[in-house]
Protein backbone atom coordinates (compact mmCIF):
# COMPACT_ATOMS: atom_id res chain seq x y z
CA UNK A 1 0.00 0.00 0.00
CA UNK A 2 1.39 3.36 -1.08
CA UNK A 3 0.61 6.59 0.73
CA UNK A 4 0.29 8.30 -2.64
CA UNK A 5 0.01 7.18 -6.25
CA UNK A 6 0.61 9.94 -8.80
CA UNK A 7 -0.66 9.48 -12.36
CA UNK A 8 1.43 11.70 -14.63
CA UNK A 9 5.12 12.52 -14.18
CA UNK A 10 5.27 16.03 -15.59
CA UNK A 11 5.93 19.23 -13.66
CA UNK A 12 2.92 18.77 -11.35
CA UNK A 13 3.50 15.07 -10.77
CA UNK A 14 7.20 15.45 -10.02
CA UNK A 15 6.46 18.28 -7.58
CA UNK A 16 3.86 16.12 -5.80
CA UNK A 17 6.33 13.25 -5.63
CA UNK A 18 9.18 15.28 -4.14
CA UNK A 19 6.90 17.13 -1.73
CA UNK A 20 5.40 13.88 -0.42
CA UNK A 21 8.87 12.34 -0.34
CA UNK A 22 9.97 15.20 1.88
CA UNK A 23 7.14 14.27 4.24
CA UNK A 24 8.53 10.70 4.28
CA UNK A 25 5.60 9.16 2.44
CA UNK A 26 5.72 6.03 0.28
CA UNK A 27 5.15 7.12 -3.32
CA UNK A 28 4.44 5.53 -6.68
CA UNK A 29 4.81 7.80 -9.70
CA UNK A 30 3.43 6.43 -12.99
CA UNK A 31 3.37 7.66 -16.58
CA UNK A 32 2.89 6.37 -20.11
CA UNK A 33 6.12 8.11 -21.07
CA UNK A 34 9.32 9.07 -19.30
CA UNK A 35 9.42 11.54 -16.39
CA UNK A 36 9.45 15.22 -17.26
CA UNK A 37 6.22 15.68 -19.17
CA UNK A 38 5.58 18.44 -21.68
CA UNK A 39 7.86 20.94 -19.94
CA UNK A 40 10.95 18.78 -20.38
CA UNK A 41 10.28 17.07 -23.69
CA UNK A 42 8.21 19.45 -25.82
CA UNK A 43 7.49 22.67 -23.93
CA UNK A 44 9.33 25.04 -21.63
CA UNK A 45 12.85 23.65 -21.89
CA UNK A 46 13.31 22.98 -25.63
CA UNK A 47 11.35 26.08 -26.64
CA UNK A 48 13.47 28.35 -24.44
CA UNK A 49 16.64 26.69 -25.73
CA UNK A 50 15.57 27.43 -29.31
CA UNK A 51 14.57 30.98 -28.37
CA UNK A 52 17.95 31.65 -26.76
CA UNK A 53 19.85 30.34 -29.79
CA UNK A 54 17.70 32.46 -32.11
CA UNK A 55 18.33 35.52 -29.95
CA UNK A 56 22.09 35.01 -30.25
CA UNK A 57 21.80 34.64 -34.03
CA UNK A 58 19.59 37.72 -34.31
CA UNK A 59 22.06 39.82 -32.35
CA UNK A 60 25.00 38.59 -34.43
CA UNK A 61 23.16 39.34 -37.68
CA UNK A 62 22.89 42.99 -36.69
CA UNK A 63 26.63 43.37 -37.14
CA UNK A 64 27.69 40.66 -39.60
CA UNK A 65 26.49 38.14 -42.16
CA UNK A 66 26.34 34.60 -40.82
CA UNK A 67 25.11 31.22 -41.98
CA UNK A 68 23.04 29.17 -39.54
CA UNK A 69 23.52 25.41 -39.35
CA UNK A 70 20.00 24.46 -38.26
CA UNK A 71 20.99 20.80 -37.86
CA UNK A 72 23.45 21.86 -35.15
CA UNK A 73 20.80 24.16 -33.65
CA UNK A 74 18.35 21.28 -33.27
CA UNK A 75 21.05 19.00 -31.85
CA UNK A 76 21.81 21.64 -29.23
CA UNK A 77 18.10 21.93 -28.38
CA UNK A 78 17.86 18.18 -27.86
CA UNK A 79 21.02 18.38 -25.77
CA UNK A 80 19.16 20.69 -23.39
CA UNK A 81 16.31 18.17 -23.18
CA UNK A 82 18.78 15.42 -22.34
CA UNK A 83 20.45 17.53 -19.66
CA UNK A 84 17.15 18.38 -17.97
CA UNK A 85 16.01 14.75 -18.14
CA UNK A 86 19.24 13.60 -16.51
CA UNK A 87 18.03 15.25 -13.30
CA UNK A 88 14.63 13.53 -13.29
CA UNK A 89 15.22 10.07 -14.79
CA UNK A 90 13.82 6.92 -13.14
CA UNK A 91 17.29 6.20 -11.74
CA UNK A 92 17.50 9.63 -10.11
CA UNK A 93 13.97 9.24 -8.73
CA UNK A 94 14.83 5.82 -7.31
CA UNK A 95 17.96 7.21 -5.63
CA UNK A 96 15.74 9.85 -4.01
CA UNK A 97 13.34 7.19 -2.72
CA UNK A 98 10.58 7.60 -5.34
CA UNK A 99 9.30 4.55 -7.24
CA UNK A 100 8.58 5.19 -10.92
CA UNK A 101 6.71 2.84 -13.25
CA UNK A 102 6.00 3.26 -16.94
CA UNK A 103 2.95 1.63 -18.50
CA UNK A 104 1.01 1.67 -21.75
CA UNK A 105 -2.32 1.35 -19.92
CA UNK A 106 -2.94 3.31 -16.71
CA UNK A 107 -6.44 3.21 -15.29
CA UNK A 108 -8.27 3.97 -12.06
CA UNK A 109 -10.45 0.99 -11.24
CA UNK A 110 -11.38 1.98 -7.66
CA UNK A 111 -10.82 5.14 -5.59
CA UNK A 112 -7.68 3.56 -4.10
CA UNK A 113 -6.61 1.18 -6.86
CA UNK A 114 -4.66 2.00 -10.04
CA UNK A 115 -4.11 -0.61 -12.75
CA UNK A 116 -0.84 -0.38 -14.68
CA UNK A 117 -0.79 -2.76 -17.66
CA UNK A 118 -3.19 -5.02 -15.78
CA UNK A 119 -1.29 -5.04 -12.48
CA UNK A 120 -3.12 -3.46 -9.53
CA UNK A 121 -1.44 -1.00 -7.16
CA UNK A 122 -3.08 0.31 -3.99
CA UNK A 123 -2.76 3.89 -2.73
CA UNK A 124 -4.38 5.72 0.17
CA UNK A 125 -4.40 8.89 -1.95
CA UNK A 126 -4.34 9.47 -5.71
CA UNK A 127 -3.19 12.51 -7.68
CA UNK A 128 -4.11 12.90 -11.35
CA UNK A 129 -1.58 15.13 -13.09
CA UNK A 130 -1.75 13.89 -16.66
CA UNK A 131 -1.42 17.30 -18.33
CA UNK A 132 -2.73 18.31 -21.74
CA UNK A 133 -2.12 17.61 -25.42
CA UNK A 134 -2.34 19.84 -28.52
CA UNK A 135 -5.87 20.43 -29.79
CA UNK A 136 -6.14 19.23 -33.37
CA UNK A 137 -8.87 21.14 -35.22
CA UNK A 138 -11.31 19.48 -37.66
CA UNK A 139 -9.59 21.19 -40.60
CA UNK A 140 -10.35 19.58 -43.94
CA UNK A 141 -7.32 17.67 -45.22
CA UNK A 142 -5.28 17.98 -42.03
CA UNK A 143 -5.36 14.24 -41.38
CA UNK A 144 -3.72 13.64 -44.76
CA UNK A 145 -0.63 15.81 -44.28
CA UNK A 146 2.51 15.67 -42.14
CA UNK A 147 1.83 18.48 -39.70
CA UNK A 148 3.78 19.51 -36.61
CA UNK A 149 2.77 20.21 -33.03
CA UNK A 150 4.96 21.08 -30.07
CA UNK A 151 5.25 17.31 -29.50
CA UNK A 152 7.36 16.65 -32.60
CA UNK A 153 8.67 20.11 -33.55
CA UNK A 154 11.86 19.77 -31.52
CA UNK A 155 12.66 16.39 -33.05
CA UNK A 156 13.21 17.92 -36.50
CA UNK A 157 16.70 17.24 -37.86
CA UNK A 158 16.71 20.55 -39.77
CA UNK A 159 14.46 23.57 -39.74
CA UNK A 160 12.27 24.09 -42.83
CA UNK A 161 12.75 27.07 -45.11
CA UNK A 162 9.13 28.13 -44.54
CA UNK A 163 6.37 27.40 -42.05
CA UNK A 164 2.71 28.18 -41.46
CA UNK A 165 1.72 28.45 -37.81
CA UNK A 166 -1.94 28.01 -36.90
CA UNK A 167 -2.59 30.10 -33.79
CA UNK A 168 -1.39 33.42 -32.43
CA UNK A 169 -1.02 32.40 -28.79
CA UNK A 170 2.10 32.01 -26.68
CA UNK A 171 3.52 28.87 -28.32
CA UNK A 172 2.74 30.00 -31.85
CA UNK A 173 4.20 33.49 -31.50
CA UNK A 174 7.29 32.39 -29.57
CA UNK A 175 8.08 29.82 -32.25
CA UNK A 176 7.26 32.24 -35.08
CA UNK A 177 9.81 34.79 -33.90
CA UNK A 178 12.64 32.38 -33.13
CA UNK A 179 12.17 30.35 -36.32
CA UNK A 180 12.09 33.55 -38.37
CA UNK A 181 15.35 34.64 -36.73
CA UNK A 182 16.90 31.31 -37.70
CA UNK A 183 16.00 31.77 -41.37
CA UNK A 184 12.54 30.21 -41.69
CA UNK A 185 9.91 32.28 -43.48
CA UNK A 186 6.93 32.27 -41.12
CA UNK A 187 3.20 32.93 -41.50
CA UNK A 188 1.02 33.20 -38.37
CA UNK A 189 -2.67 32.48 -38.96
CA UNK A 190 -4.94 34.00 -36.30
CA UNK A 191 -8.71 34.20 -36.63
CA UNK A 192 -9.05 36.95 -33.99
CA UNK A 193 -8.35 40.61 -34.72
CA UNK A 194 -4.89 40.37 -33.12
CA UNK A 195 -2.42 37.92 -31.69
CA UNK A 196 -2.49 37.48 -27.90
CA UNK A 197 -6.13 38.53 -27.77
CA UNK A 198 -6.24 38.18 -23.97
CA UNK A 199 -3.22 40.38 -23.28
CA UNK A 200 -2.95 44.17 -23.02
CA UNK A 201 -3.87 45.49 -26.47
CA UNK A 202 -1.49 48.46 -26.39
CA UNK A 203 1.54 46.31 -25.57
CA UNK A 204 0.54 43.58 -28.01
CA UNK A 205 0.36 46.16 -30.81
CA UNK A 206 3.94 47.23 -30.02
CA UNK A 207 5.08 43.60 -30.00
CA UNK A 208 3.24 42.87 -33.28
CA UNK A 209 5.02 45.75 -35.01
CA UNK A 210 8.34 44.39 -33.74
CA UNK A 211 7.59 40.93 -35.14
CA UNK A 212 6.49 42.33 -38.50
CA UNK A 213 9.61 44.51 -38.68
CA UNK A 214 11.73 41.40 -38.15
CA UNK A 215 9.96 39.66 -41.04
CA UNK A 216 7.17 37.60 -39.46
CA UNK A 217 3.98 37.55 -41.55
CA UNK A 218 0.93 37.95 -39.30
CA UNK A 219 -2.50 37.21 -40.80
CA UNK A 220 -5.27 38.29 -38.40
CA UNK A 221 -9.02 37.98 -38.96
CA UNK A 222 -8.05 34.90 -40.93
CA UNK A 223 -9.80 31.53 -40.94
CA UNK A 224 -8.34 28.34 -42.40
CA UNK A 225 -10.78 26.27 -44.49
CA UNK A 226 -8.68 23.39 -45.84
CA UNK A 227 -5.13 22.19 -46.35
CA UNK A 228 -3.34 20.04 -48.91
CA UNK A 229 0.20 18.73 -49.41
CA UNK A 230 1.89 18.07 -52.73
CA UNK A 231 5.56 17.30 -53.40
CA UNK A 232 6.70 18.64 -50.07
CA UNK A 233 4.69 21.88 -50.23
CA UNK A 234 1.74 22.51 -47.92
CA UNK A 235 -1.03 24.77 -49.20
CA UNK A 236 -3.40 26.31 -46.67
CA UNK A 237 -6.64 27.77 -47.99
CA UNK A 238 -7.74 30.72 -45.86
CA UNK A 239 -10.21 33.56 -45.83
CA UNK A 240 -9.20 37.01 -44.57
CA UNK A 241 -11.99 39.56 -44.13
CA UNK A 242 -14.03 37.74 -46.76
CA UNK A 243 -11.17 37.39 -49.24
CA UNK A 244 -10.03 33.86 -50.15
CA UNK A 245 -6.31 33.21 -50.64
CA UNK A 246 -3.68 30.49 -50.48
CA UNK A 247 -0.58 30.39 -48.28
CA UNK A 248 2.21 27.94 -49.06
CA UNK A 249 5.08 26.62 -46.95
CA UNK A 250 7.21 23.54 -46.36
CA UNK A 251 5.77 22.88 -42.90
CA UNK A 252 2.65 23.48 -40.83
CA UNK A 253 2.66 23.89 -37.03
CA UNK A 254 -0.68 23.47 -35.25
CA UNK A 255 -0.78 25.58 -32.09
CA UNK A 256 -4.34 26.65 -31.34
CA UNK A 257 -4.97 25.34 -27.86
CA UNK A 258 -4.73 22.36 -25.54
CA UNK A 259 -7.06 19.56 -24.43
CA UNK A 260 -6.90 17.70 -21.09
CA UNK A 261 -5.46 14.18 -21.01
CA UNK A 262 -8.41 12.40 -19.42
CA UNK A 263 -9.05 9.63 -21.96
CA UNK A 264 -8.85 5.98 -20.90
CA UNK A 265 -8.29 6.76 -17.22
CA UNK A 266 -11.52 5.09 -16.10
CA UNK A 267 -13.04 8.35 -14.88
CA UNK A 268 -16.55 7.62 -16.13
CA UNK A 269 -16.67 4.17 -14.57
CA UNK A 270 -15.43 5.65 -11.29
CA UNK A 271 -17.90 8.52 -11.39
CA UNK A 272 -15.15 11.14 -11.18
CA UNK A 273 -16.39 14.49 -12.48
CA UNK A 274 -14.72 16.38 -15.34
CA UNK A 275 -15.65 18.68 -18.20
CA UNK A 276 -14.14 19.69 -21.52
CA UNK A 277 -11.54 21.84 -19.72
CA UNK A 278 -10.40 19.02 -17.45
CA UNK A 279 -10.93 17.68 -13.95
CA UNK A 280 -13.40 19.40 -11.66
CA UNK A 281 -11.62 20.19 -8.39
CA UNK A 282 -12.56 22.24 -5.33
CA UNK A 283 -10.58 25.00 -3.63
CA UNK A 284 -8.44 22.32 -1.96
CA UNK A 285 -7.71 20.62 -5.31
CA UNK A 286 -9.87 17.60 -4.44
CA UNK A 287 -12.12 15.94 -6.98
CA UNK A 288 -15.60 14.75 -6.03
CA UNK A 289 -13.93 11.57 -4.71
CA UNK A 290 -12.36 12.71 -1.45
CA UNK A 291 -8.99 10.91 -1.70
CA UNK A 292 -8.37 11.78 -5.38
CA UNK A 293 -6.82 15.15 -6.24
CA UNK A 294 -6.25 16.93 -9.55
CA UNK A 295 -3.29 19.24 -10.21
CA UNK A 296 -1.53 20.91 -13.12
CA UNK A 297 -2.82 21.55 -16.63
CA UNK A 298 -5.38 18.74 -16.47
CA UNK A 299 -7.12 20.58 -13.63
CA UNK A 300 -6.44 24.18 -14.68
CA UNK A 301 -7.51 26.89 -14.60
CA UNK A 302 -4.07 28.17 -15.69
CA UNK A 303 -1.74 26.08 -17.83
CA UNK A 304 1.67 27.16 -16.54
CA UNK A 305 4.43 24.96 -15.13
CA UNK A 306 4.87 27.29 -12.17
CA UNK A 307 1.15 26.94 -11.42
CA UNK A 308 1.51 23.16 -11.62
CA UNK A 309 4.31 23.37 -9.06
CA UNK A 310 2.21 25.56 -6.77
CA UNK A 311 -0.77 23.21 -7.00
CA UNK A 312 1.38 20.12 -6.51
CA UNK A 313 2.84 21.40 -3.24
CA UNK A 314 -0.54 22.61 -1.98
CA UNK A 315 -2.36 19.35 -2.82
CA UNK A 316 0.20 17.22 -0.97
CA UNK A 317 0.08 19.51 2.06
CA UNK A 318 -3.72 19.32 2.10
CA UNK A 319 -3.48 15.57 1.78
CA UNK A 320 -1.12 14.87 4.65
CA UNK A 321 -1.05 17.90 6.97
CA UNK A 322 -3.80 18.81 9.47
CA UNK A 323 -4.21 22.42 8.34
CA UNK A 324 -5.91 22.66 4.95
CA UNK A 325 -5.35 25.64 2.66
CA UNK A 326 -7.38 26.88 -0.28
CA UNK A 327 -5.86 27.79 -3.62
CA UNK A 328 -5.15 31.49 -4.11
CA UNK A 329 -4.66 32.68 -7.68
CA UNK A 330 -4.78 36.41 -6.90
CA UNK A 331 -1.01 36.77 -7.28
CA UNK A 332 -0.66 34.75 -10.45
CA UNK A 333 2.02 35.80 -12.93
CA UNK A 334 3.05 34.62 -16.38
CA UNK A 335 5.43 35.48 -19.19
CA UNK A 336 5.64 34.91 -22.92
CA UNK A 337 9.28 34.64 -23.98
CA UNK A 338 9.31 36.69 -27.14
CA UNK A 339 11.83 39.50 -27.67
CA UNK A 340 10.87 41.67 -25.90
CA UNK A 341 9.18 39.46 -23.32
CA UNK A 342 5.54 40.07 -22.43
CA UNK A 343 4.87 39.52 -18.73
CA UNK A 344 1.87 40.01 -16.45
CA UNK A 345 0.94 39.63 -12.80
CA UNK A 346 -2.45 39.87 -11.16
CA UNK A 347 -5.83 39.36 -12.75
CA UNK A 348 -7.98 42.06 -14.37
CA UNK A 349 -11.15 43.15 -12.61
CA UNK A 350 -13.57 45.40 -14.55
CA UNK A 351 -15.38 46.20 -11.30
CA UNK A 352 -12.40 48.03 -9.81
CA UNK A 353 -12.91 51.72 -9.17
CA UNK A 354 -10.62 54.54 -8.13
CA UNK A 355 -7.46 52.90 -9.43
CA UNK A 356 -4.45 54.57 -10.99
CA UNK A 357 -2.08 53.28 -13.66
CA UNK A 358 1.59 54.20 -13.45
CA UNK A 359 3.29 54.02 -16.83
CA UNK A 360 6.93 53.88 -17.79
CA UNK A 361 8.43 53.94 -21.29
CA UNK A 362 11.77 53.51 -23.01
CA UNK A 363 12.62 57.21 -23.02
CA UNK A 364 12.22 57.34 -19.23
CA UNK A 365 15.06 54.89 -18.59
CA UNK A 366 18.76 55.53 -19.12
CA UNK A 367 19.38 51.78 -19.15
CA UNK A 368 17.10 51.12 -22.13
CA UNK A 369 18.63 54.02 -24.07
CA UNK A 370 22.02 52.27 -23.96
CA UNK A 371 20.71 49.41 -26.11
CA UNK A 372 19.73 50.14 -29.68
CA UNK A 373 16.08 49.37 -30.50
CA UNK A 374 15.41 48.30 -26.91
CA UNK A 375 11.72 48.29 -25.97
CA UNK A 376 10.43 49.00 -22.48
CA UNK A 377 6.78 49.59 -21.65
CA UNK A 378 5.35 49.08 -18.16
CA UNK A 379 1.86 49.59 -16.76
CA UNK A 380 1.24 49.21 -13.01
CA UNK A 381 -2.31 49.50 -11.67
CA UNK A 382 -2.77 50.40 -7.99
CA UNK A 383 -5.62 51.33 -5.68
CA UNK A 384 -5.72 54.39 -3.43
CA UNK A 385 -3.44 52.66 -0.91
CA UNK A 386 -0.92 52.05 -3.73
CA UNK A 387 -1.38 48.29 -3.40
CA UNK A 388 -0.15 46.53 -6.54
CA UNK A 389 -3.16 45.11 -8.37
CA UNK A 390 -2.06 44.35 -11.90
CA UNK A 391 1.20 44.76 -13.83
CA UNK A 392 1.80 44.58 -17.58
CA UNK A 393 5.36 44.67 -18.85
CA UNK A 394 6.90 44.49 -22.33
CA UNK A 395 10.68 44.42 -22.06
CA UNK A 396 13.79 42.29 -22.19
CA UNK A 397 13.93 40.14 -19.04
CA UNK A 398 10.32 41.06 -18.23
CA UNK A 399 9.87 37.61 -16.72
CA UNK A 400 12.56 38.44 -14.17
CA UNK A 401 11.37 41.96 -13.41
CA UNK A 402 7.75 40.92 -12.88
CA UNK A 403 8.93 38.80 -9.95
CA UNK A 404 9.75 41.92 -7.93
CA UNK A 405 6.11 42.94 -8.12
CA UNK A 406 5.11 39.37 -7.21
CA UNK A 407 7.26 39.45 -4.09
CA UNK A 408 5.94 42.88 -3.11
CA UNK A 409 2.28 41.96 -3.61
CA UNK A 410 2.65 38.60 -1.84
CA UNK A 411 4.16 40.37 1.17
CA UNK A 412 1.63 43.22 1.11
CA UNK A 413 4.20 45.88 0.15
CA UNK A 414 2.71 48.87 -1.65
CA UNK A 415 4.27 50.40 -4.76
CA UNK A 416 5.50 53.47 -2.87
CA UNK A 417 7.77 51.21 -0.78
CA UNK A 418 10.02 50.82 -3.83
CA UNK A 419 10.96 54.49 -3.41
CA UNK A 420 13.31 53.77 -0.50
CA UNK A 421 15.18 50.92 -2.23
CA UNK A 422 18.62 51.78 -3.65
CA UNK A 423 18.88 50.08 -7.06
CA UNK A 424 22.07 49.79 -9.16
CA UNK A 425 22.50 52.45 -11.86
CA UNK A 426 21.96 52.10 -14.73
CA UNK A 427 19.74 49.03 -14.52
CA UNK A 428 16.26 47.95 -15.50
CA UNK A 429 15.40 47.36 -11.85
CA UNK A 430 16.07 51.04 -11.19
CA UNK A 431 12.80 51.71 -12.99
CA UNK A 432 10.97 50.15 -10.04
CA UNK A 433 12.43 52.82 -7.80
CA UNK A 434 11.29 55.57 -10.17
CA UNK A 435 7.73 54.19 -10.16
CA UNK A 436 7.90 53.93 -6.38
CA UNK A 437 8.87 57.59 -6.07
CA UNK A 438 5.91 58.61 -8.24
CA UNK A 439 3.57 56.56 -6.07
CA UNK A 440 5.14 57.94 -2.89
CA UNK A 441 4.60 61.55 -3.98
CA UNK A 442 1.00 60.80 -4.99
CA UNK A 443 0.37 59.13 -1.66
CA UNK A 444 1.62 62.23 0.15
CA UNK A 445 -0.48 64.58 -1.96
CA UNK A 446 -3.57 62.42 -1.45
CA UNK A 447 -3.14 62.62 2.33
CA UNK A 448 -5.61 65.25 3.71
CA UNK A 449 -3.23 66.29 6.50
CA UNK A 450 -0.34 66.83 4.07
CA UNK A 451 -2.67 68.87 1.84
CA UNK A 452 -3.38 71.26 4.69
CA UNK A 453 0.32 72.00 5.18
CA UNK A 454 1.12 72.26 1.47
CA UNK A 455 -1.62 74.86 1.01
Amino acid sequence: MYDLIIIGAGAAGLTCAYTANGLRKKILLVDKGLPGGTCTWSGCMPSKALINIAKDVHTAKKYSSIEVDTAKVMRDVRGVIDEVYSHESPEVLANDGITFKQGKSIKLIEPKIVSIDGVEYHGKNIVISTGTSPFIPPLEGLDKIDYLTNKNLFQLENLPKSMIILGGGAIGVEMAQCLNRLGTKVHIIERSSRIFNRENEELVNILSKTLIKEGVNIHVNTTASSVTQNEGIITLNVETNGEAKKIEAEALLVSIGRVPNIEDLGLDELGLKYNRKGLEVDDYLRTNIHNIYGVGDVAGPYQFSHMANYQGILAVKNMFLPLKKKVDYSNISWCTFTSPELASRGLPDPKRKGTKIYSYGRSDSERTITKKDDIFEMRVETNHKKEILEVKLLAERAGEMISSFQIAAENHLTLDKFSSVIFPHPSYSEILGSLGKKAYVDKLLENPLINIFTK
